[in-house]
């Protein structure tokens, strides 16, 4: 198969006439090998065979690849309207695993093979019209017109593997090699697996923006880990290192699975690798179109929950301390083995992009140093969950590629395959499936004292909080400035020498202004009554890192993330500290503030007069109290009589301002005339309320 050669191009570097012709061989030799794939299907029926009961038959995802390109170039404005609407419409989604009711045959009428061959021609063709005739300048970034184009390329690279994976499943009578007749052959004796110690360093993790190969945007950002020393296994487990897990009935033994491994298992009734095919007391070995004799020497391929109740076995077995690879170590692996990307191979130095073998060979044929196949022969389980890394941002031509990921459900594989093209071949290639997915992987396991933190930093979706973090987080409206923003400026002109003074921020919300207290005072409390609005401050505050998912329009959603050093709150020294607490029921501690500010809270309380009479007992004397209403007086949240104003009283009309001055004369003067602070509340991407509170500052006597 060398002769697809499908390595990704650099978009970066080179003479541009030289790049498109470079770019339209990459797409032409994808398509083809594309079309290979296809031709292991015997007949037309396999087409319409369900290869696994939750994913569509092979002819929808021989569509969707095409289909794929017309949409993303109709989106991108290249092309001005669909092909076909109707086989697009069909094609378009439903990649993931779906539920019983999507997959019920009654919604589908599925077109011939011969319609959807001429519609991939179709799209081929308009696609070389388009690389021959765009303006093409380098390099090639997220807002070249060259880009979707390269995204549907690497696209089709991803369901190259994926459709193998379904074909494997199809029964073997349906499937012939065609192409893909460079199998491994024979079984090697297998080898005695070995720990091999891999020392400790600091990892940075993420692609560079500008880095020279396509990236899917979970790719880019930037995610420093300390990795400490461990020892890994010199060699992928085996498929008869895993025989002495099921030998040992570890199939029938629930204390080496999770709960989420045993419940699959008891559903699946599995009781070895699904590629691996019982006969008696022997096993066959299920390759992409073929059932082979047992191949002890080749790569256990297994799903993440397999692996991990092995690792358990292993561990208990053996007294160490055994489990799968995180991603950061998997990099330091690659790192410590020195191994080269795919840019930069003459030819592939493992079992990886159809250059050696279409099958997985023994596990020892591949040298990286003290290691084997590092990368190359089947992608390997992490510990990792998927999650963008900080500064992740959504491409806006395929805004649902990541997140749908990002819920601690989907774990990484690194490493690729001897299917893994393009941009799956190259090391920062970021790919997650569910636990109990079947790909082309396998694992390596470590010894590692050292627990792994796992990160998932799911998007926050509560509407109200969103809404909060978009006020304190995202950008000005309408020309108008975020609150808090406006907020601290006030709060530099009113307070002399905050350095020297301690501050409270009641009613604090998701913290930005806190935050920006925090770099002016000498310590800052922030206090809100719901622990769903702090949630986010204290996650930045701990992580660096906040995401929240804010509506665009109808079902449409825009991903938002907040990075501490983005704002350039990273080097704050002063204590900032986030609590929940009730502000009508402070607890004592919470006294001796030099300055209180209370934003939007006096509407939120059940008491408001109570909560003024008694607020200059938290302030120091000469202390400063800064209060902002909108003074939208609910019944449903206090009773009339707790109304500070906005009543009549003897017949006549109390402004809340005078209520206000009549509770706090006693113990504060007015510093000056109140006024009106102006912001916007973005509620989706043409939904805005503009909202004004009076802000009125008192000075304790």
């Amino acid at each position: 198969m060398k002769q697809f050669n499908l390595k990704t191009p650099n978009l970066v570097e080179g003479k541009q006439q030289l790049k498109r012709q470079e770019i339209l061989d990459y797409f032409n030799r994808t398509f083809s090998l594309d079309d290979e794939l296809y031709k292991t299907l015997k007949d037309e029926k396999a087409f319409y065979m369900r290869a696994d009961q939750l994913r569509h038959p092979l002819i929808f995802y021989y569509g969707h690849t095409s289909c794929f390109y017309v949409n993303k170039l109709v989106l991108a404005g290249l092309i001005p309207a669909p092909i076909n609407p109707a086989i697009e419409s069909m094609f378009a989604i439903g990649v993931d695993e779906m539920s019983w009711d999507d997959l019920n045959d009654k919604n589908y009428n599925w077109p011939s093979v011969d319609e959807v061959t001429n519609y991939r021609n179709t799209v081929k063709s308009t696609i070389i019209k388009l690389i021959n005739e765009l303006p093409l300048t380098l390099p090639i970034n997220w807002e070249s017109a060259f880009w979707p184009i390269i995204m549907g390329i690497e696209h089709q690279n991803i369901h190259i593997e994926t459709s193998s994976v379904l074909i494997r499943q199809l029964p073997v009578e349906m499937l012939q090699n065609a192409s893909f007749d460079a199998v491994y052959n024979t079984d090697e004796q297998p080898v005695q697996n070995e720990l091999i110690t891999v020392e400790g360093a600091e990892m940075q993790l993420g692609k560079p923006h500008g880095h020279h190969s396509y990236g899917w945007d979970l790719e880019y950002g930037t995610y420093n880990e300390n990795v400490k020393e461990f020892k890994a296994s010199k060699y992928l487990v085996s498929n008869a290192e895993f025989l002495e897990f099921v030998e040992d009935g570890g199939y029938q033994n629930e204390q080496w699975w999770t709960e989420e491994g045993w419940s699959w298992k008891t559903y699946k009734k599995s009781e070895y690798p699904l590629f691996w095919h019982k006969n008696g007391h022997s096993y066959k070995l299920r390759l992409m179109t073929m059932l082979v004799p047992m191949k002890w020497s080749f790569p256990a391929e297994i799903n993440y929950l397999e692996a991990k109740a092995f690792c358990n076995w292993k561990s208990a077995k053996t007294g160490k301390k055994l489990r799968l690879p995180t991603e950061a170590e998997w990099y330091r692996l690659v790192e410590y083995s020195d191994v080269k990307d795919a840019t930069e191979w003459d030819s592939a130095p493992g079992n990886i992009n159809l250059e050696h073998y279409t099958s997985p060979c023994p596990v020892d044929k591949f040298s990286f140093g003290d290691f084997y196949d590092v990368v190359g022969n089947v992608w390997q389980w992490t510990e990792s969950p998927i999650t963008g890394y900080p500064g992740f941002k959504v491409h806006p031509l395929y805004d649902d590629f990541s997140t749908p990921t990002f819920d601690g459900k989907h774990n990484i594989i690194k490493g690729g395959s001897w299917i893994s093209t393009g941009n799956e071949a190259t090391l920062h290639a970021r790919y997650a499936f569910r636990r109990h997915f079947y790909q082309h992987a396998g694992f390596r396991y470590i010894e590692s004292e050292f627990e792994p933190k796992i990160r998932i930093d799911s998007y926050e979706i509560d509407e109200e909080v969103v809404i909060s973090c978009e006020e304190n987080y995202g950008e000005d409206y309408l020309g108008f400035q975020k609150y808090p923003l406006q907020l601290a400026e006030l709060l530099k002109d009113q307070i002399e020498n905050p350095a020297d003074k301690k501050f409270l921020d009641l009613n604090c919300s998701t913290g930005r202004l806190a935050f920006e207290a925090s770099k002016m005072f000498k310590e800052v409390t922030a206090i809100d009554t719901s622990a769903r609005f702090i949630r986010p401050a204290i996650e930045l505050q701990n992580n660096g890192l906040l995401r929240y998912v804010i509506k665009d329009e109808g079902d449409l959603q825009l991903y938002k993330d907040v990075l501490l050093e983005d704002i350039k709150l990273n080097n704050n020294t002063s204590p900032l500290h986030f609590l929940q607490d009730d502000a009508m029921k402070l607890k004592k501690k919470f006294s001796d503030y030099d300055v209180i500010l209370a934003f939007n809270l006096l509407e939120e309380l059940q008491n408001p007069t109570a909560f003024l009479s008694t607020i200059h007992e938290r302030l120091n004397d000469g202390g400063t109290l800064i209060l902002g209403s909108t003074y939208q007086w609910q019944e449903s949240v206090s009773h009339k009589d707790n109304w500070v104003g906005g009543v009549k009283k003897n017949g006549e009309p109390v402004k809340s301002i005078e209520g206000i001055s009549d509770i706090l004369s006693s113990h504060f003067t007015i510093v000056s005339q109140p006024f009106d602070l102006q912001y916007a509340t973005r509620k989706s991407s043409r939904n805005f309320e503009v909202n004004s509170s009076e802000i009125s500052i008192w000075r304790k006597k």
